[in-house]
């Protein structure tokens, strides 16, 4: 903390004094990182298999039912008790993670009925197709999130990179790049996915792409106007007549003031994104069939009314994350506030 400037050291006091904020952050990068290790967390795969006097970690690596001494040059059910045989008669043993399942594998041991309800080989039940609720969530959420945060870098990229050049150079550049932000943002962004959904079949970079290409409006207005306010200012001034070039007075002096308010922004496109790509995915226009996706699963919980688990499951996922997100906007809008 001691290599940060004076500012930044108070804005980052602010922030930790708002304790709601300053422990959602860490609460939802604790969720992010296990989203990010679910094949540790939730898989039909051993963590650590002993045979012979061998160790495998067919979590990282694919081996054959041939190198557990089957008869099938392929991939082996790591679950099913012919395998569970094999090892066992080597005097080895398997380690599988806390939820023994993936998010596409189905657990054909139920004894009810799918979706079948919350039991102790499936903490949340299961869905229409017998698959894992948890699991599903699991790796749902890691999509969305990193659906979000990319959405986000993009958005900000071009939304920042537009506002400051109609804030800096104002005149026609301003009139026009402000006359296309009316005609581009009047378009409507849901219709136009679902139409070129027909067309296309939907994948994560399509949609990314063509979410990018619209959700950069955010942006562009609150970095307008502080390049507005802030090209004529006395140190801009000042900088421009020892001769500085555009390109260095934009960057080194008016941005990082600009970037106090963008800041504040940036959790709230996080929530827009995903709650944009979940009414995809309900919708069906989203991630392809079968994808784990946290929209897919509100869907059956539509169509399965006697299976409360998977709507409320759903909702209480997209309640926490979102919260979190708002709470972490809030807390940065109050650090980088300038009347603080």
């Amino acid at each position: 903390m001691s290599r940060l400037s004076p500012l930044a050291q108070r804005r980052l006091a602010r922030f930790r004094s708002n304790r709601r904020g300053w422990w959602s952050l860490w609460l939802f990068i604790a969720l992010f990182a296990a989203s990010l290790g679910g094949e540790l967390i939730a898989n039909d795969k051993p963590l650590l298999l002993k045979y012979h006097d061998s160790y495998y970690f067919p979590v990282f690596k694919r081996y054959t039912e041939q190198e557990l001494g089957g008869m099938l040059p392929f991939q082996p059910d790591y679950r099913s008790d012919y395998v569970r045989k094999l090892i066992s008669d080597a005097g080895g043993w398997m380690v599988f993670p806390p939820i023994p399942f993936s998010a596409d594998t189905p657990n054909y041991d139920l004894t009810q009925p799918a979706p079948s309800p919350p039991t102790a080989a499936n903490w949340l039940g299961t869905d229409d197709q017998s698959r894992d609720v948890l699991a599903r969530v699991i790796f749902g959420a890691r999509v969305s999130i990193l659906f979000a945060l990319a959405l986000t870098i993009i958005s900000s990229l071009i939304g920042i990179a537009a506002g400051a050049l109609q804030g800096y150079y104002g005149g026609w550049i301003d009139l026009f790049g402000q006359r296309l932000l009316e005609v581009w943002s009047g378009l409507p962004v849901l219709y136009l996915l679902i139409i070129l959904s027909g067309f296309v079949e939907p994948n994560f970079w399509w949609l990314l792409g063509i979410m990018a290409l619209f959700s950069w409006l955010a942006l562009v207005d609150v970095v307008r106007a502080e390049f507005l306010r802030g090209r004529n200012l006395e140190y801009v001034k000042a900088a421009r007549a020892l001769g500085l070039n555009d390109r260095k007075i934009i960057v080194r002096h008016i941005l990082p003031n600009a970037m106090n308010a963008t800041l504040s922004y940036l959790p709230f496109i996080l929530t827009g994104a995903i709650t944009t790509l979940t009414a995809l995915d309900f919708l069906g226009f989203g991630m392809p069939a079968g994808s784990a996706s946290l929209g897919e699963l509100i869907g059956q919980g539509k169509d399965h009314l006697e299976a409360p688990w998977l709507g409320l499951t759903a909702f209480f996922t997209l309640a926490l994350i979102l919260s979190l997100l708002v709470f972490i906007g809030e807390a940065l809008r109050d650090a980088f506030d300038p009347r603080a």
